[in-house]
Parts: C-alpha cells; structure tokens; sequence
C-alpha cells in the first residue's frame, strides 16, 4: 500500500475509534465508506435543490399552485416513461458507470438555472425541463445506485447499510437546509444551485474510487421485451413485492399532492421568508437522523413490514396537523412537525421497502425488480403531484395537506390488514426464481473485490 494511503487509512481507523465505532462496523469498509460519503455529499447538495428549485418558481417567477404540480410531475414523468426499459438495460451494463455518468448530469443539469438566470431566459418552461431531466437521471442512475449497493453490501446487512445511508441523507437534512437558506438569501435561489452543482461533481469524483467486480449475467439468448416482461412479471408474481409497490405507491400519491403545497403554504398562508423556510427544513434533517439512528433497531423490533406501515401513519399525522394550523406562530411549529414527521415516517418507510425488495430478488433481476417497483410506486406520484397543485389553487391549500394527511392514515390502516406485509417480522432470504423465469447466469453470481485507490 503506498505510503500516502496508508497514513489516510490510519488517520481514518483512528476517528472511527474516536467514534467508538465496533470493528464489523460498515463504515469501516473502504468501498461501502466510499459510497456513504459520496451519498452523504450528494444529500447535501440535494438539499439546496429541494429548496431553491421550487422557491425560484415560487418566489421568482411567481408559480401558481397549478404550475408547481406540473413542475413537480415533470419530475415524475420519466419515471412512468423509462423505468421500465432502462430495468433491461440496467440488467446487461455495469452499474457503477451509470451512477456516475448520472451524477455528472444533475450537476450541470441544475447548474443551467443560473446560467439561464443570467442570460434572461429563465421561466417555467425551462424549470420544467430541468426536472424532467433530473426525474430522467433519477430513473436511470438511481436504480442503478440501489443496486450498486448490493454490490457492497452483504444481503443480511441490507437493512443496517441502508439505516446508514438514511443516516447520511439526515445529516445533509440537518445541516443542508441552513446552509441552503442562506445561500438563497445571500445568492438568490437560482446561484444557490451553482453550489448543488459543485457538490455534485465531488460527489461523482469519489465514486470513480468505488472499484466493484461485477460479473454480469447474460442471458444465450436476449430479448428486450421478453426479458421486460419477465421483470414485470417476477413482480407481478411475488405476493410480498406486488403488496409493497401497491402500498408504497399509495403513499407516493398522498406525499407528491403534499409537497406541491407545502412551500406555498409556509410562503404565502404562514407568511415564512426563504431564509426561514430553509431553517424549518432542519426539523426534516431532525427527524431523519432520528429514525436513521434508531431505524434499523425499531425493526428488528417490531419486524420490517409492521415498521414500514408504521411510516405511514407517522407522516399522516404531520400532514393532517399542518392542514389545520393557525396563522401564528403555532402554525409555524406545525409546519415544523410537519416536516419532523415526515422525516421519520419516510425513513421507516424506505429502509425496510428498499431492503425487502431487494432481499427477494434474485441477482440477475435486480435491475428489471427495481425499475418495475420505482415504475409502479411511482405511477400514481403524478396524479398526486397534478391533484394537490389542483385542490390547492381552485379550493384551498389547506385542502390538498388535508387530502394527503386523510389518505395516508386510511391507506395506513389498510396496508396493516394486508397480511404479506404486516407478518415480514424478518428480512426474507432471496427465493431461486432463475429457472421458472428462464434466466442463466454465469457459475459464481456476483465476485466484487475492493480495491484501495483514489
């Protein structure tokens, strides 16, 4: 090992003994430490685009509650329109590429806005097709991320590495929304984007240092639609995935009609500026961090499906309680439980969904498995998105936070009745789908090796 690495290496080792971290910790893996960090950078800049995006139609450009659901379903759009192709696609390249090439792309995909900023072209239209190529990028290089990951991470510590993932999303969530209103106060919402692009571009620059040996599984004979259709059915078949993606999609409707509202309600009704719109977002990173640190012991507790269904009903309750807040300063605290709310339920939701879909999947449709699950949890994230903008403009903001805050909780009781997620008390083991889906791998699966460099 040259010198320079190994002095890295021990300075590392040392603040992970300061961090009293155990040794069979994952954060002291040099690839999956990689990965966190790249996660941990890119969270940070997400949060500056969560924030400015949306204020730069809202308080810029003056977006009607209309106009910031289609922003928000332009978002969508490729995920109903791509996920199911680039599934196939995924299945026969490497990931790891993929993921990169992505985060390089919504680095100058959100740098555009102040380029388009300060030339004097920016309105809707271009907003509209900036998220449609961030939904694009998300589609693709996100489900590529997710199965990268696999590629890292054992399956029995799936649940564990994504609780760390959550808790590295939570720490950007903490700190993301502070240093994003500021920068829209002291930038303006449309340069604070310059800052996500930075950040963006570090974060790909650490993942090239990610080094994976993945051993493709080729089918003799590829078909585009036949292998399509074998994922879709893989999912189709499974009575635990088919449970999940109906439920989880449920809630995707009731969140995407919420967040069309959320930031105009605190601008417009509760009378919050930028700069305090981005320090209530810290209440968000709070309660995230909180579930990512406890996440992974609530299930083991009470089981990954009961944990997953209690996220919903965690998040309703931020909902319903911010559709009925005063104008005052307890509307203020509302919106901020709001936010606290979802954090939690959010991440009780996506560590256990992500880590039991994934746990059942054979290697060779991991990439078909998680496009058709993204496709199908997603479907309906565009009616919300296009629902909430609806209800909020023609009969009140409050209203469409009421809708979201109602479904979630009656969608909470229904899923609890749902048997194939309310018994998963433990995370399954992957069932041998290889032959009755007519897919051949090569001898050995996956061979991942990691290797040290930059």
């Amino acid at each position: 090992m040259p010198a320079r690495q190994f002095v890295s290496s021990s300075l590392v080792d040392r603040f992970l003994d300061l961090c009293r971290l155990p040794s069979g910790d994952l954060l002291r893996d040099l690839v999956y430490r990689r990965l966190w960090s790249s996660i941990l950078i890119s969270s940070l800049g997400g949060q500056i685009t969560m924030l400015a995006l949306p204020l730069t139609a809202a308080v810029l450009l003056h977006a009607s509650p209309t106009q910031m659901g289609w922003l928000t379903a332009m978002e969508i759009v490729p995920f109903v329109l791509f996920s199911l192709p680039s599934g196939v696609w995924l299945d026969r390249v490497r990931k790891l590429p993929v993921y990169v090439v992505g985060e390089i792309t919504l680095a100058f995909a959100v740098g555009s806005v102040p380029v388009a900023a300060w030339a004097g072209w920016l309105g809707m239209p271009w907003l509209y097709f900036v998220a449609f190529l961030l939904g694009t990028v998300y589609t693709v290089a996100g489900s590529a991320a997710q199965i990268v990951l696999t590629q890292v991470v054992s399956p029995d510590r799936l649940v564990e590495a994504h609780a760390k993932n959550a808790l590295a999303s939570s720490g950007a969530e903490v700190a993301g929304p502070g240093v994003a209103g500021a920068l829209i106060k002291l930038l303006g919402a449309p340069l604070a984007l310059a800052v996500d692009a930075l950040l963006l571009l570090s974060s790909a620059l650490i993942l090239r240092g990610v080094h994976v040996r993945e051993q493709l599984h080729r089918p003799k004979r590829s078909h585009f639609w036949r292998d399509l259709t074998a994922g879709v059915g893989f999912v189709c078949r499974h009575r635990l995935l088919l449970s999940l993606a109906v439920a989880v999609g449920g809630w995707q409707m009731c969140n995407q009609a919420a967040q069309v509202v959320q930031i105009l309600f605190a601008t417009r009704v509760l009378g919050l500026s930028a700069q305090s719109v981005g320090l209530s977002y810290v209440a968000l990173g709070a309660g995230t961090v909180l579930a990512s640190i406890f996440g992974h012991r609530i299930s083991r507790w009470l089981g990954p499906g009961p944990c997953l269904v209690t996220g919903f009903g965690i998040s309703s309750l931020g909902w319903i309680v911010l559709a009925v807040a005063p104008v005052n300063a307890w509307g203020v605290a509302a919106f901020g439980f709001a936010l606290f709310a979802f954090g939690v339920g959010a991440v009780l939701i996506f560590i256990n969904f992500l880590s039991l879909r994934q746990a059942v999947t054979p290697a060779p449709l991991l990439g078909r498995m998680t496009s058709t699950m993204r496709w199908l949890t997603l479907l309906p994230a565009g009616p919300g998105a296009l629902l909430g903008g609806w209800l909020g403009e023609h009969v009140s903001l409050r209203a469409a936070l009421l809708f979201s805050g109602i479904g979630a909780l009656v969608l909470t009781l229904v899923a609890w009745q749902l048997r194939a997620i309310r018994s998963v008390k433990t995370l399954p083991s992957v069932a041998d789908e290889h032959q009755m889906l007519g897919v051949e791998t090569q001898p050995g699966g996956l061979n991942l090796q990691s290797v040290n460099g930059n």
